[in-house]
């Protein structure tokens, strides 16, 4: 018997080489990973850097997946479509070609060294909030609650639909 297809949650987002064409090869990348299909795009959104300031604005974006990957499989998945776009982890919240973070995974509560689902971020980040809101408003991010009204707490101060 095959494992379960199960949803996941994932932020991308990129402030070098052409944001918006890095957020869709990032798409492409992630459609293309084994046992997942990309099911839910949401929009995309120019927003104000978290941290530094002295760095160009972000394209930020969500995607709504279902695997059969066990989230620490879908992690390594992800962190092998960083480095194969380029991505080399130096200054945290410094520019980035690319950054994908699993934001949540529905039956996967884990809390470990290098992985935490729900995302520690989650319930606060409004860059990761607006997106995820496009493509699953009544998810419910557990011990935080639902989407639609995380993203209402967390303001729209520096984020915009992208036209």
């Amino acid at each position: 018997m095959s494992p379960l297809w199960r949803p996941a949650y994932v932020a991308i987002g990129s402030n070098l080489n052409h944001p918006q064409e890095r957020v869709s090869e990032a798409y492409e990348r992630i459609a293309a990973l084994r046992a997942t299909r990309l099911e839910l795009r949401s929009r995309l959104y120019h927003t104000r850097p978290l941290g530094p300031q002295d760095q160009p604005y972000f394209v930020n974006a969500a995607a709504g997946l279902l695997t059969q990957l066990s989230a620490h499989d879908l992690l390594e998945a992800l962190l092998g479509v960083e480095r194969a776009m380029g991505r080399h982890r130096q200054e945290r919240w410094g520019p980035r070609v690319i950054d994908l973070d699993l934001v949540w995974m529905v039956g996967a509560v884990i809390e470990e060294a290098h992985l935490t689902v729900p995302h520690p971020g989650v319930s606060s980040r409004n860059f990761v909030l607006y997106p995820l809101a496009d493509i699953a408003p009544t998810l419910e991010i557990p011990g935080h609650g639902f989407v639609a009204d995380l993203k209402v707490r967390s303001g729209g101060d520096g984020i915009s639909v992208l036209g």
